[in-house]
């Protein structure tokens, strides 16, 4: 499944890189609701995707976290 690809590449990620791609979708995420609020996003779905991966790499970070302690 694609999830499953997206997670192995997460985990395989440093902290830092982490963190980048957190940033990088918080800002997707920020676009994304400002075209929708304008009207000018054509797929919505993306909105759900990106939140969604959001969540994901914040759990691998929190999974790094743990080990760590």
């Amino acid at each position: 499944m694609k999830s499953n690809k997206y997670l192995e590449d997460l985990r395989s990620k440093s902290v830092v890189e982490l963190n980048e791609e957190l940033v990088s979708a918080k800002k997707e995420l920020f676009n994304l609701r400002f075209q929708n609020a304008t009207n000018q996003l054509d797929n919505t779905a993306r909105i759900k995707e990106v939140r969604r991966n959001i969540a994901r790499i914040q759990t691998v970070i929190a999974q790094n976290a743990a080990k760590e302690a």
